[in-house]
């Protein structure tokens, strides 16, 4: 239960960390509006042009009995937009984090550094930074569509269908929506996705936490597009939570009970020379 509400206290820093950054939290938009409106013109198309792409795909329908060509045909098109929609939902935030990999990647870095021990990303190029990141979505997203098959069929069952299967496919997505949001940090920190996976999972709450609010969230029109900067940040503490920072190396004591490095360590050396053996200055010589 600890873990639960740490989870939802994460995301609500995130919000929070994007809001008093205003310039972060815009060029965060920036990515989330671009893939909206890319989907958006997509599910135009297949709407203005679905049916005429239905008609050409079944030619076979062409000598039925009315009504039989216009349902079947019309059955295939709502299939069509609906399964177009759903692909849109599931994939938003992995195209967006794709779209968004160097906004995403700054915001993540500042984030890190505000809160101390930011670890030093590995030396790799733009181009195999989007690589990892278009291979690491197709992970989740092959995963997400296996347990869709599955809880979709399990809707069926009497009772455990409406009540159950819902809830479990919340979980479910928040889990999935954690893990594509803090991908962006823990590749800064090189941890590949199956470690990132058994992590989160090890966690569980503190994952469902923080990615449950989000998916009823993300379910009211353009809200992922104003929540997305805050969801990275506060991934980015969700990641900092499950691989704390390596604490700060402090400075050893002075040889004078200060703190830090001798200034001059060849004075410190030529003073030790000087002592003799009991640890004291040898002092003057005998008088002639």
């Amino acid at each position: 239960m600890r873990d639960l509400i740490r989870g939802m206290r994460l995301l609500a820093e995130g919000q929070r960390w994007a809001i008093r950054h205003g310039r972060d939290w815009r060029f965060g938009m920036i990515p989330a509006v671009l893939t909206l409106v890319g989907y958006a013109a997509a599910l135009v198309v297949l709407a203005l042009w679905g049916v005429d792409f239905v008609g050409w795909a079944t030619p076979f329908a062409d000598h039925w009995a009315s009504p039989w060509a216009g349902l079947f045909r019309g059955l295939l098109t709502a299939l069509l937009f609906g399964g177009g929609l759903l692909v849109a939902v599931i994939s938003f935030t992995a195209v967006t984090l794709l779209v968004g990999q160097p906004f995403y990647e700054a915001l993540a870095e500042r984030v890190d550094r505000a809160e101390g021990g930011a670890p030093e990303p590995p030396d790799r190029s733009l181009w195999r930074e989007l690589w990892i990141s278009a291979v690491d979505s197709l992970y989740v997203l092959v995963r997400v569509a296996a347990f869709g098959i599955v809880l979709f069929a399990a809707g069926f069952l009497p009772v455990v269908g409406q009540t159950v299967v819902p809830v479990i496919g919340f979980c479910v997505s928040g889990f999935f929506l954690a893990v594509e949001l803090s991908s962006v940090a823990f590749q800064r920190r090189d941890v590949p996705m199956p470690a990132r996976v058994r992590l989160l999972r090890g966690r569980l709450p503190l994952a469902l936490g923080f990615g449950v609010p989000l998916v009823l969230a993300f379910l009211v029109p353009f809200v992922a597009v104003l929540l997305m900067p805050g969801a990275v940040a506060g991934a980015t503490l969700l990641a900092r939570e499950c691989v704390p920072p390596e604490p700060e190396p402090e400075p050893g004591p002075r040889p004078d009970g200060g703190q830090g490095e001798d200034p001059d360590p060849g004075n410190r050396e030529h003073e030790l020379g000087d002592r003799d053996a009991d640890g004291r200055h040898p002092g003057p010589g005998p008088r002639g």
